[in-house]
């Protein structure tokens, strides 16, 4: 059979039926999960699983009965620059077991959601890419990175003096219950100021605080404080776990940040200044923060921080409809320019051109004229929420200029004064 959005459906390939699991599969689904992730199936998570169920939004391989290659995706928002939001196909749990790989399975699957993900109209599709070299070959392009530090207290006393203060301020510890409700409608409002977040569901919070357990993922509760402006308003959190080491009657722990949200630079410092000054640590380390984030130059001594170690690419996007993403965004300067873009699996195949207004907005349109500059799916969607510049791109070989300087010029309309950043796997 053809590719197919039917939930009923079944596509065989190498001999392999390709089609929706049932909830009363779930099970088993989760036991494929398991093994292609290499986990160790200590309990199932098929409770867990159900939760997340939705009727044809969870795939899976069958040989003889038997699951061996799973996927599934969710609807989620995506925030673009300006702070607009598009519908995205989130992809996740995407196995194929060491009996069954390259026999097209994943191909399959993958081209079966994306068509259907395109017709109840996402934009975009987004996911967290294990492999750099497996997602291209679909059109997805790394769109964001994670980039974490490690804090050596003793080599830095905190924070510069002179840096903004929230008189009548007050950093309360909350319990998971308070950081449930608290923290969820705070993010709802961080998430619209910032490229590359991710709106996170009632789901996310309940297993993320503990309410909600996974086999096989231990949940220890972390420390929760939450900042408030003098009327009470949550305007940030941290939070983070301690651990507790000593150095023969010395104390010497390491605190790891783990979620850091702020509504203003006022608030994030003292955030900051409440992180440093937690008795006996003597390293922070923030596993991930914005790529542009000042804090290294808050510091006393910036060379205090060093980078984490797993900076690297995170968020992988693929552009869907073209003309609703780039209408969705914001841009960086007033101007046109011609793309055309490659797309084996022809969503976002053609020329477009986009014409940008003195106020930022911009439109996108098909187009018969010339372009200016020439790339793939995968570019496209690597330069989409302004992670990656076209210099670069065309430094690489990844684009094309049809005349110098073209690349230059056109980067110019797509920055972005923050870059983009999503701090949750999923």
């Amino acid at each position: 059979m053809g590719n197919t959005t039917d939930e009923a459906a079944v596509e065989t390939v190498d001999g392999i039926e390709i089609r929706a699991v049932s909830e009363d599969e779930v099970a088993a689904w989760d036991r494929a999960l398991a093994l292609g992730f290499l986990r160790p199936h200590f309990e199932s998570a098929a409770d867990f699983r159900r939760r997340q169920w939705q009727p044809g939004r969870v795939l899976g391989g069958f040989d003889e009965g038997r699951c061996v290659a799973t996927f599934r995706s969710f609807d989620v928002e995506l925030t673009v620059p300006g702070g607009a939001t598009v519908p995205a196909d989130a992809v996740t749990a995407v196995t194929v077991s060491a009996t069954h790989r390259r026999r097209g399975l994943l191909s399959a699957m993958m081209r079966r959601d994306l068509a259907a993900a395109r017709g109840r109209g996402s934009a975009v599709a987004v996911l967290i890419a294990a492999e750099y070299n497996i997602y291209g070959r679909y059109g997805f392009g790394p769109a964001t990175r994670g980039h974490g530090w490690n804090v050596d207290l003793n080599r830095t006393r905190g924070l510069r003096e002179g840096l903004p203060t929230v008189p009548g301020g007050r950093i309360d510890f909350v319990t998971m219950a308070e950081l449930r409700k608290t923290g969820a409608e705070l993010h709802d409002r961080w998430r619209l100021t910032q490229p590359g977040a991710l709106a996170r569901d009632e789901l996310w919070w309940k297993r993320t605080t503990g309410e909600i357990t996974v086999p096989g993922f231990d949940f220890k509760e972390p420390f929760a404080a939450v900042h408030r402006a003098p009327d009470g308003t949550a305007t940030g959190l941290v939070v983070y776990r301690v651990e507790d080491t000593w150095d023969g009657s010395y104390p010497d722990c390491t605190l790891t940040v783990v979620d850091f949200l702020a509504l203003d630079r006022a608030t994030a410092a003292e955030l900051w200044r409440f992180v440093f000054s937690v008795d006996w640590v003597r390293k922070v380390v923030i596993e991930n923060l914005g790529p542009d984030d000042p804090l290294p130059l808050l510091l006393q001594d910036p060379r205090a921080a060093t980078p984490y170690v797993d900076n690297a690419d995170f968020t992988w996007l693929r552009v869907l409809d073209v003309e609703a993403a780039f209408n969705a965004r914001t841009y960086g300067a007033p101007g046109r320019v011609v793309l055309e873009v490659e797309d084996r699996l022809g969503f976002a195949a053609g020329r477009w051109a986009v014409e940008v207004a003195a106020d930022g907005t911009g439109r996108c349109t098909p187009t018969d004229e010339a372009a200016d500059l020439a790339l793939g799916a995968s570019e496209l969607g690597a330069l989409y929420l302004g992670g990656e510049t076209l210099p670069r791109l065309a430094a690489a070989g990844l684009v094309t200029e049809s005349h110098p300087g073209a690349a230059a010029a056109a980067d110019l309309l797509l920055r972005t004064p923050l870059l983009a950043w999503n701090p949750d796997s999923f």
